[in-house]
C-alpha cells in the first residue's frame, strides 16, 4: 500500500515539473513563431480582377 502512494507522490511531482517546464517555455518565447510572418507572403495567393477582352471592345468602337 506503500508504494501506491509513493507512485501518486512520483507521479504528481513528474507532472508539476513538465507543467513548470512548460510555463517557462511559454512565458521566455519558445512557441512564437519567427519564420512563418516572414514568408507568409511568398503563400498568399493575390485576387486580380478578370481581364476584360480588349478585342471584343474595340469591335463595339
Amino acid at each position: 500500500m506503500y508504494i501506491i502512494f509513493l507512485m501518486i507522490a512520483v507521479s504528481v511531482t513528474v507532472a508539476a515539473a513538465f507543467l513548470g517546464a512548460f510555463l517557462w517555455a511559454v512565458r521566455s518565447g519558445q512557441y512564437d513563431d519567427d519564420y512563418t510572418p516572414a514568408v507568409r507572403m511568398l503563400f498568399d495567393n493575390e485576387t486580380t480582377p478578370p481581364k476584360s477582352k480588349p478585342a471584343a471592345d474595340k469591335e463595339a468602337k
